[in-house]
């Protein structure tokens, strides 16, 4: 049964800094890309962050770029984002996600997800 695990998320003031992790099971998690992505109340599912199978190459959002940092851990099947100073539009629930495609940024090509974590950034 293939599962993500979503945690880390919570009340953050603007220009904090937090850390989601995200724990696969029940795949070969080094055979998937990774992302997160991230849905705002009444707006679409977007993406944040992108890592390769091996951890070489990430892709970032506009909105994050140099803010934002994805990381895996292939032996304990972990995927992680540490975002840095955070501000009121980061607020949202943010997704785990495993596509064996490649680094892609639509949803749809995406096989597998969390139920998600919320952030919100208050000031």
């Amino acid at each position: 049964q293939v599962q993500l695990v979503e945690s880390g998320g919570g009340l953050v003031q603007v220009g904090g800094s937090l850390t989601l992790s995200c724990a696969a099971s029940g795949f070969t998690f080094s055979n998937y890309i990774m992302g997160w992505f991230r849905q705002a109340p009444g707006k679409e599912r977007e993406f944040v962050a992108g890592i390769s199978r091996n951890e070489v190459t990430t892709v970032y959002g506009d909105s994050v770029q140099g803010r934002f940092t994805i990381s895996r851990d292939n032996a304990r099947n972990t995927v992680s984002l540490q975002m840095n100073s955070l501000n009121a539009e980061d607020t949202a629930v943010y997704f785990c996600a495993a596509n064996r495609l490649g680094m892609v940024r639509s949803t749809s090509q995406y096989n597998y997800w969390g139920q998600g974590t919320q952030v919100t950034v208050s000031s």
